[in-house]
């Protein structure tokens, strides 16, 4: 096949409108259209085709990685529509409900809290299988959501294959340390609770530009020792004072060990960023902050192992999250493409 990537892009259903296949790629991309438990607004179910849509405007070119065209990036789309659809109506009763004084345990919301619980472990047991169909053929796994909740099933199946351990760095508005929050065992807020009750193998977890959490998740993050916040005002006041974002950057990966996973909620950046996302936070970084912070990481002596990008939601007009989601997305491959020798 003739590629010019020089050319315009052509869209053709894979990520930067590259021409690479299932099964031939380096890094292969699981995009996971899913936003049942999204807790303030829906719409992360249409960010991977949203952001695969954007993603054939973006320049394929990079000042670190030469020819950075060649990281052979392909994916495949986990068939999640009408099972998020019924789910997400489901949950939307159970919110309402809860939000109106409801309790949990009524019998009508119980047993549609049981379908959406089931729903989403169907949903984790299929990126699971896909992850471990990637990983055994050596490649490179990753996720694109979907809401944060779409991952575990990545993280299970590195963590499986780390059993010396390995850490997580977390760029995020939230903690995401709630224990089945408003009931969803696997809520969108809960995946890192998840990933330290429900994995084994994962040491640390270093959050950065945490800056929306409640009384329970700091209380959960001072009395674990496996967990290091680096909330987004610490981080500003720091700058404020005359701290460098390199020495911050140099600190924030101190604190993980040699392997590492990055889980990315576009709402970690700044909310002019990504205004379509679910829970929108003041504050957070800018683009070039958390690219150098990945490419400092990719530079380090650590070991990327897998990532997700995810609560990317398409905004009723234009394509501006999408659009920075996708230029994201080419940072953190070229990341890996430039850690791994991709």
């Amino acid at each position: 096949m003739t590629f010019d990537h020089n050319d315009i892009g052509r869209p053709n259903g894979n990520y930067f409108a590259l021409p690479y296949e299932s099964g031939e790629a380096d890094i292969e991309i699981i995009s996971v259209p899913w936003d049942v438990t999204t807790s303030y607004r829906s719409g992360t179910a249409q960010g991977p085709q949203a952001i695969i849509e954007a993603s054939a405007q973006v320049d394929l070119f990079d000042f670190e990685r030469e020819n950075a065209w060649t990281i052979r990036i392909a994916g495949t789309k986990l068939d999640l529509a009408d099972l998020n659809v019924v789910n997400r109506a489901l949950a939307e009763k159970i919110i309402a409900h809860l939000e109106a004084g409801g309790k949990l345990d009524d019998k009508e919301i119980a047993e549609a809290l049981s379908r959406v619980n089931r729903a989403s472990e169907t949903m984790n047991d299929l990126v699971y299988d896909a992850a471990c169909k990637i990983l055994n053929q050596n490649k490179f796994a990753a996720v694109v959501g979907g809401e944060h909740s779409t991952p575990f099933g990545l993280i299970k199946a590195l963590a499986e294959r780390n059993p010396a351990g390995m850490g997580i760095l977390q760029i995020d508005a939230h903690a995401d340390l709630r224990c089945a929050y408003e009931g969803f065992l696997w809520s969108h807020a809960s995946i890192m609770y998840n990933v330290l009750h429900r994995t084994e193998g994962v040491e640390k977890l270093v959050q950065v530009a945490i800056r929306d959490l409640c009384d329970e998740e700091i209380q959960l993050a001072e009395r674990c020792n496996k967990i290091v916040m680096f909330p987004d005002r610490m981080l500003k006041t720091a700058e404020f004072t005359g701290k460098t974002w390199h020495e911050q950057c140099t600190e924030i990966i101190s604190n993980l060990p040699q392997n590492v996973y990055i889980s990315f909620d576009i709402d970690g950046l700044s909310p002019s960023l990504c205004p379509g996302t679910g829970t929108p936070v003041p504050g957070g970084l800018s683009f070039p902050q958390a690219a150098y912070l990945i490419r400092q990481l990719a530079k380090s002596k650590k070991t990327i192992i897998g990532f997700d990008l995810n609560e990317v939601a398409p905004a009723p007009t234009g394509d501006w999250d999408a659009n920075v989601g996708a230029r994201m997305l080419f940072e953190l491959c070229c990341s890996v493409s430039l850690n791994r020798g991709i």
